[in-house]
């Protein structure tokens, strides 16, 4: 991402703020957020070929993508008890080699793409595991 001229390059990115708040939102109220269609769960290529499967802290934010992305359009918000998102989804999709999408955001839903162990670490940072 280039930089311009006399402009100041963010503390923290769109995306990382994204993920701050995913975090943070998850914690405090103990759930987290998918989306499925009539095919299932959706868990899109990333640049470098591995599979991601996309949460997001609210029901809003997942609502949003579903209201702008095309591609989600025919799908519906999924709620999942933080409990069972860390003790089954996360571990089956460990398993898997699948990596967490994390409130992914924009035109073309997109965000950070982070390893179960990594979104792990982050949730027990802030004090949720």
């Amino acid at each position: 991402m280039g930089m311009e001229p006399g402009r100041y390059r963010p503390l923290m990115s769109q995306s990382g703020s994204q993920a701050a708040a995913f975090f943070r939102d998850v914690v405090v109220h103990r759930k987290v957020w998918t989306v499925r269609d009539s095919a299932g769960y959706p868990a899109p290529l990333t640049s470098d070929g591995r599979r991601s499967m996309p949460f997001w802290s609210s029901l809003s934010r997942a609502k949003k993508i579903i209201g702008t992305v095309a591609a989600y359009s025919g799908f519906e918000p999924v709620e999942i008890p933080l409990d069972v998102w860390l003790g089954k989804w996360l571990p089956d999709l460990s398993e898997d080699e699948t990596l967490i999408g994390v409130n992914w955001s924009g035109a073309r839903a997109v965000g950070w793409d982070l390893e179960v162990q990594q979104v792990i670490a982050r949730i027990s940072a802030v004090g949720g595991a």
